[in-house]
């Protein structure tokens, strides 16, 4: 297994680790080490992708699982979010159905012999959801510390929900820029 895809499994290995200290109370800095783990999961995004196009190492399991990797550690840290009351699980249910209606598109694509390459937008997309999910694991990891006014954490949590807001707008138009790719596959139905 190349590096670029023990980074890819190396970021599904965080996955429980963040989930852990999202959803044990008790343990202390949970926050700062849940929000520590799932940065350096989206860390391994941008290398994995960067060591595979400069080394030439892109291989089928990296252009499977690299996706589904970034969707998995996304996915899993919202809905513990959700069971937090962080945010609403109306998050989650946009960003579910982008996700498999953009897999739908691709495997219809993939029977008949197309590609549905990634685009700009799904890019943008996971960034901004990644971004907010650091801004949120920030907000709360702020209040760990008795010297950081509870004003700062409220503003990190505000400007976070912006963002997250914002990834929700990513995530619709970035769906819709794949069905208008995919057009074409819609004139047998």
């Amino acid at each position: 297994m190349n590096l670029p895809n023990k980074l890819t499994v190396l970021r599904v290995l965080f996955i429980p680790a963040i989930m852990i200290f999202l959803l044990a109370d008790g343990i202390p800095f949970r926050w700062l080490i849940g929000g520590l783990c799932f940065g350096a999961a989206s860390l391994t995004d941008m290398l994995d992708g960067k060591i595979a196009r400069q080394r030439n190492l892109i291989t089928d399991f990296g252009k499977l699982m690299d996706p589904v990797a970034d969707k998995m550690l996304i996915m899993s840290t919202l809905i513990c979010f959700v069971q937090e009351d962080i945010c609403g699980a109306w998050v989650v249910v946009v960003i579910l159905f982008r996700e498999f209606l953009v897999t739908s598109m691709r495997m219809i694509a993939a029977d008949k012999g197309k590609v549905i390459a990634a685009n700009i937008w799904g890019k943008i997309k996971t960034v901004t959801q990644m971004i907010a999910i650091i801004g949120i694991f920030c907000s709360k990891a702020s209040g760990e510390f008795s010297f950081i006014p509870p004003l700062v954490g409220q503003l990190l949590m505000i400007v976070s929900n912006v963002v997250l807001y914002t990834a929700v707008a990513a995530t619709i138009f970035s769906g819709a820029r794949y069905m208008y790719d995919a057009r074409e596959f819609f004139h047998d139905v």
